[in-house]
């Protein structure tokens, strides 16, 4: 197991992480339409380069920016989505900051973190699953 200091060595298991936009934020709110719609192409870009079978999109309101031009096939929530990027499956995760309020509480949001690794083939369902 990889202690959160060592995100970076993921990619040595074949999983990467990136931001849409690299800058700090307090709030998803304080993003301007610009920055998100510039994210979501350069994101299109890595995974192209990049081939993953999954993506994984941290935060619900990230979706329908990245899907833009498909908005009649939008499916709302988190899960999986019929849309691929370049490709890849797409499976839709909450944000597990603490000031998310739809899903306030870790084990409201562990539970799709735990459907993501059933999704991605990583995970297997047990009896301590919740």
């Amino acid at each position: 197991m990889l202690r959160a200091d060592e995100d970076h060595r993921l990619a040595e298991f074949g999983y990467a992480l990136t931001n849409l936009c690299a800058r700090p934020s307090k709030t998803a709110a304080e993003l301007t339409r610009a920055e998100l719609v510039r994210g979501a192409n350069k994101l299109r870009e890595k995974v192209r380069a990049l081939q993953p079978e999954v993506v994984a999109l941290v935060g619900l309101t990230l979706y329908p920016i990245v899907f833009a031009d498909d908005k009649k096939q939008l499916v709302p929530g988190p899960g999986p989505k019929p849309q691929r990027i370049e490709g890849a499956r797409v499976f839709v995760v909450p944000n597990p900051s603490g000031l998310n309020a739809s899903f306030p509480t870790f084990d409201a949001k562990l539970v799709w973190f735990r459907q993501l690794a059933l999704f991605a083939g990583i995970g297997k369902p047990s009896a301590t699953s919740k």
